[in-house]
């Protein structure tokens, strides 16, 4: 009887371990999948400031296209540091494919088969269309080309085991691209594509679950930072209400608030990526923004 129960538990094991291996599995993109594309390098360029890259990726603030990495990214579950992204064909993505590169930021995938940490938004970026995707590419791998690869994360158990990721995955990563709302003006839509997608606002103005992830009835209603030091402010109408969308549009152009002041912290390097934007998407995101209705967010710590 003994016998049994141990061989029972065995093949329970196995079969628990199996189905973990299956589930975890990291996905990619198939070259295949990738239709004939010319690329447009000054799309790339605007892909590339409402992504926010060189505030991740670029350690100088005033070097802003040399993407060699290393800044450190601060959060419940252990510091991540970005890597280079820079065209260097060994220490960076020089040696990427169009494909490698789109698995990256839809699938959160490495090209030697690894999951990436969400530190790394690529929850948001999946929701970019295929042709910005592919221009975001093409501009990369004009920038300069920077030696040197970045330290390990300085992540404890059991958040350094990368395969368990793929749990998170099923929870947070849907797969699915930003879908238009065709009741919805074309410039709402954009401000929504924009806010939603590569300039992943949500990462920081949302506050998150145990596990990390957003919590999706509270999206853009602020919370803790998540590098642990301020609060980042709710961008619904419960916090914008008296903002009107030439307010928001400024402050992302110049970085000043309604009432004479500036944004601090983190913000600025956002300031920093918006301010090159086209005016009509600063316009774009304001209008979406404002149109939000108000959520209520965790509530801020008595100043």
């Amino acid at each position: 009887m003994i016998r049994k129960l141990l061989i029972l538990a065995a093949l329970a094991l196995l079969v628990g371990l199996a189905s973990f291996w299956f589930l975890t599995t990291p996905q990619t993109v198939a070259a295949s999948a990738l239709p004939s594309h010319e690329p447009d390098l000054d799309n790339g360029r605007v892909m590339f400031m409402a992504g926010g890259c060189a505030s991740c990726h670029a350690p100088s603030k005033e070097e802003r296209t040399k993407l060699g990495g290393g800044v450190a990214l601060r959060s419940p579950f252990g510091t991540f540091y970005a890597p280079n992204i820079s065209p260097h064909p060994n220490d960076g993505i020089g040696r990427w494919s169009e494909a490698d590169f789109v698995t990256a930021m839809t699938k959160g995938t490495s090209p030697d088969g690894r999951h990436y940490y969400p530190a790394f938004p690529y929850a948001s970026y999946q929701r970019m269309t295929l042709g910005d995707l592919r221009d975001l590419y093409a501009y990369l791998q004009t920038l300069p080309s920077v030696a040197g690869k970045t330290r390990d994360h300085d992540l404890a158990f059991p958040f350094n085991i990368r395969r368990g990721l793929g749990l998170w995955k099923l929870l947070y990563l849907d797969g699915q691209p930003f879908a238009p709302d065709p009741s919805q003006s074309p410039q709402w839509n954009r401000g929504a594509y924009l806010v939603n997608g590569p300039g992943h606002c949500g990462e920081c103005h949302s506050p998150r679950d145990l596990l990390g992830g957003l919590k999706a009835g509270q999206r853009l209603a602020g919370g803790p930072n998540p590098e642990g030091e301020g609060w980042v402010p709710n961008i619904t109408q419960k916090g914008l209400a008296k903002w009107s969308a030439k307010d928001i549009e400024y402050l992302l152009e110049t970085g000043e608030l309604p009432k004479g002041d500036s944004v601090g912290g983190s913000m600025r390097d956002v300031v920093r990526n918006t301010s090159q934007l086209p005016s009509g998407d600063r316009a774009a995101m304001a209008a979406y923004l404002k149109s939000l209705p108000p959520a209520e967010g965790p509530r801020p710590p008595p100043k």
